[in-house]
């Protein structure tokens, strides 16, 4: 029997809400897939695969040296632990060692979310220990570097549209208050779009998931100076190793992101094209009104933002997924009667199916 929802008893499900881990991220082509399938078919020398994957992925990227991880979450806890070892071979075999103090990782509050697990948890499964600079509502360069002691193991920034926005130093000043006190300075890119921006700020190592802006498999990738990578590479040995990537998943993310460097991503004004007769037909809908709206964190995504004014849009939301297909959306701002629909994944047979559902809930 082939692979299928009803196999094992699943709905269908259209993805309104973005490229969110909870729905399996994204779709993968067929370059991709082919990848996987030559992977998946054949053997390697499984560390001189990392390594030249890596090479070819930073010479795309114009970095030192990239390594293909499991996910963003695994490069956050790996270059963790990368920067508090040092390239110790002890330190890999015994990451959480009392020998070695220097520890604190600090990041600006805004930037301390939960974006499906805490970014604290997978600072401490690298064995580091978060600090918290600045405040809920901002956070300066002073504010960042008066929390650096002499246990700081490096900085993180957090890029996403999960964090504080407002009031919020830039990667291009964390980038100066590390290298004002010689310290790597960890920047977490996971859904950004931009693949050279934050190494060419200077950011040391930069980690993105290879499964949201790539649009490759389960996976992430870390970019960066050659050092630090190399330490990276060393947590095979400790904590990477239940944090290991398949050689299958190691070829489709390579295969991935080289298309996505030779194809782009769909632009802003695409979206707003494609969303333009979804708008309208939601519009006529009594009880709803819709506008575009662009990404909160500045990128070039536009959504259809839907103002629930007869009902509760959590109860919307709600019946949206309760039926087959199961139809997710944003929910961030559900609490303001408000629900938006990311188009990015959705084809046009797909926004009618959306609409037809509303009119019934409605």
């Amino acid at each position: 029997m082939t692979t299928s929802y009803e196999k094992f008893g699943l709905k269908e499900v259209i993805n309104a809400s973005g490229k969110m881990t909870i729905l399996g991220v994204s779709k993968v082509s067929e370059n991709v897939l082919a990848a996987q399938r030559f992977g998946g078919e054949h053997f390697f020398e499984m560390s001189e695969l990392q390594v030249q994957t890596g090479a070819y992925l930073a010479k795309l990227l114009e970095v030192e040296d990239a390594q293909v991880v499991s996910s963003a979450s695994a490069g956050i806890a790996q270059s963790v632990a990368a920067v508090i070892g040092e390239g110790s071979v002890y330190h890999a075999y015994h990451p959480y060692t009392e020998r070695i103090t220097k520890r604190e990782i600090v990041l600006p509050k805004g930037h301390n979310v939960d974006y499906g697990t805490p970014v604290e948890v997978m600072v401490g499964q690298g064995g580091g220990k978060v600090v918290e600079a600045g405040y809920a509502n901002g956070c300066s360069p002073e504010q960042l570097e008066m929390m650096i002691t002499e246990n700081t193991a490096a900085l993180l920034y957090i890029k996403s549209h999960h964090t504080v926005q407002k009031s919020m130093l830039t990667v291009a000043e964390a980038v100066a208050v590390a290298q004002k006190h010689q310290l790597p300075l960890i920047v977490d890119a996971a859904a950004e779009e931009d693949l050279y921006k934050y190494s060419k700020a200077g950011a040391d190592l930069v980690i993105y998931s290879g499964a949201k802006a790539i649009e490759g498999p389960s996976s992430g990738l870390v970019i960066g100076k050659g050092k630090y990578i190399e330490w990276i590479r060393l947590q095979g040995k400790g904590i990477g190793r239940a944090m290991k990537i398949g050689k299958d998943n190691i070829l489709g993310l390579t295969q991935a992101l080289e298309d996505r460097l030779a194809n782009g991503s769909e632009t802003g004004d695409s979206m707003k094209k494609r969303l333009a007769p979804f708008i309208e037909a939601i519009n006529q809908i009594d009880g709803l009104k819709a506008t575009v709206v662009q990404d909160g964190a500045g990128r070039d995504i536009y959504r259809a933002s839907v103002k629930v004014l007869e009902r509760s849009a959590k109860e919307v939301i709600a019946e949206l997924k309760a039926e087959d297909p199961a139809i997710y959306t944003r929910e961030y701002q559900a609490n303001n009667g408000i629900i938006e629909f990311d188009v990015r994944a959705v084809n046009e047979e797909e926004m009618n199916k959306i609409v037809t559902r509303l009119k019934a809930i409605m």
